[in-house]
């Protein structure tokens, strides 16, 4: 019997993978064909969606961008033997976006049915935790120190020194809190781990909890995400019954009880303690800060709070080691992180990478330049707040502190490529407009700022350049920063001024002159 597999992630099903899998199978019946149908997560090569796979004595062959029209000319083809056809990409694993990455936290998706106990075991699956569970919850925080993980949501604080805080805080219960409302425009892999690879989260969320003493788990996930929210729920389920959840995690002194906590939409609840209001069903508004979430986070108990990609790593630093896991990476950026190629981008997909890749390699060497095929202009990093970085700053390491140097995050790891008909300012007037609608209102800074500085822009693209205006759009970024009581705020002005700074051209503005007394 051929086994077949066709993804189930949201990318697939949007582009019809359910009637392609039923297709298959009544074709393969109608020829006397024995096919097992397997549901896997996808691969991350977004651009060849639906990629299906077939498993033969040689490895799995992929066949791209198939449809139902085309299931008979694949069987046809003889493609359950990895036949030739127009749609035959090769042998998956060779493919050079794949081969070239270095799959840590993603080394599962796209390879296992993302619901089955029996694949993730089979792929390394609770050796994290079994290794988690032989030690002391003190050393395992250290462990998570010495690994130099940082949170991939964008603020990249250590992630064990977070751990550490809650595990020593003293309190009758804790929580950890895993932040899945991924709303950055261009940005997938949290979606990508729960829909391809849930039992990695589930993992990392429960190491969370033996090792700062946190008993009860809730994942957050945004509402425009129902087939990661099924997917969790499915797998939690499954977990429970394998006794992974419960009074007594493995059979262990340990307990932990996981729950999924559906969002409204609401892009602010994205910032942490906003978050937290919502999960405890008030309007999800932001909290000023003292006191930190680790110390009196939901229902004003000690919370950890990390992103998914944050926990998904958890397994593997466990189950290689923290040596294993710190050698990947530069400077103060260590292991992997997951950037997500997206906009005007040919091969638009998933790639992992150590830190210390440049923009440039990301775009051309896996992205294939523009979609347009018109020159790249600008990219977009860390969200729809993040700067905008023109070609002269491609060649930056990807690196928390490199990218801080020049005014810019990595965030998340989302790339939104723009080719050379981009209009920067009208881009940057609408981070501003963005704003308005998202602002949960609390502080001024942000509410009236981005108000203020829809007009302020639409002014100077109108035809008022004159100085006045730029200093007041300056001015009225600085006061946003400086005083907004969170990153919804206090990052809308990066890609004004990056745009601004870089592209004046875009404002009807003349380049900044080189000082030539100064060379």
């Amino acid at each position: 019997m051929t086994r077949v597999y066709v993804p189930r992630d949201s990318s697939a099903l949007a582009l019809g993978a359910d009637a392609l899998a039923d297709a298959i199978v009544r074709e393969a019946a109608s020829r006397g064909l024995a096919v097992e149908l397997v549901r896997n997560g996808t691969r991350g090569l977004l651009w060849l969606e639906p990629l299906v796979e077939v498993e033969t004595p040689a490895g799995r062959i992929g066949y791209a961008n198939v449809d139902e029209a085309d299931v008979a000319s694949l069987f046809d083809a003889g493609w359950l033997a990895g036949g030739e056809q127009a749609r035959r990409v090769g042998l998956v694993d060779e493919m050079p976006y794949l081969k070239r990455q270095q799959r840590l936290t993603f080394a599962r998706i796209g390879i296992t049915d993302p619901l089955s106990i029996e694949d993730y075991l089979a792929h390394e699956g609770l050796a994290g935790l079994k290794a988690a569970l032989a030690m002391d919850s003190a050393a395992a925080c250290e462990a998570l120190v010495d690994s130099g993980l940082r949170g991939r949501g964008g603020a990249a604080f250590p992630a064990g020194i977070k751990w550490r805080t809650v595990r020593n805080a003293q309190a009758a219960q804790k929580y950890v809190v895993c932040n899945a409302d991924e709303g950055d425009s261009g940005t997938f892999s949290d979606r990508l781990v729960m829909e391809s690879d849930p039992y990695c989260l589930i993992e990392g969320m429960i190491i969370a909890g033996i090792s700062t003493g946190a008993t009860q788990g809730y994942i957050y996930v945004r509402s425009e995400y129902p087939h990661s929210i099924a997917a969790l729920n499915a797998a939690i389920e499954k977990a429970r019954a394998e006794g992974w959840l419960g009074a007594s995690v493995l059979g262990s002194a340990h307990q932990f009880e996981l729950t999924v906590a559906k969002g409204a939409g609401s892009y602010v609840c994205g910032e942490e303690t906003a978050m937290l209001e919502s999960i405890e069903g008030k309007r999800g508004i932001v909290r000023a800060k003292p006191p930190l979430p680790a110390l009196s986070g939901l229902f004003g108990q000690p919370t950890v709070i990390n992103n998914v990609i944050t926990l998904a790593t958890v397994p593997i630093i466990f189950a290689r080691g923290a040596k294993f896991y710190r050698d990947f990476g530069m400077g103060k950026s260590r292991g992997t992180l997951p950037f997500q190629l997206a906009g005007n981008v040919k091969h638009g997909g998933l790639v992992e990478l150590a830190f210390g890749v440049t923009l440039r390699e990301l775009l051309f060497d896996f992205g294939g330049g523009t979609a347009s095929g018109r020159p790249a202009r600008a990219v977009q990093v860390g969200g729809p707040l993040g700067t905008y970085l023109p070609e002269s700053q491609w060649d930056i390491p990807l690196d928390y502190e490199a990218y801080a140097a020049v005014g810019a995050v990595v965030g998340h790891g989302g790339l939104v490529v723009h080719d050379d008909t981009s209009n920067l300012a009208e881009l940057a007037q609408y981070a501003m407009h963005f704003c308005a609608l998202e602002s949960c209102g609390k502080c001024t800074p942000c509410r009236i700022g981005s108000t203020r500085g829809v007009e302020v822009i639409e002014r100077i693209r109108d035809g008022d350049t004159s100085e006045k205006q730029v200093q007041l759009l300056r001015d009225l970024c600085d006061t946003m920063v400086s005083g907004s009581l969170c990153a919804m705020g206090g990052m809308t002005p990066f890609p004004v001024l990056s745009a601004l700074e870089h592209f004046p051209e875009d404002f009807g503005l003349r380049p900044a002159q080189p000082n030539k007394a100064a060379a």
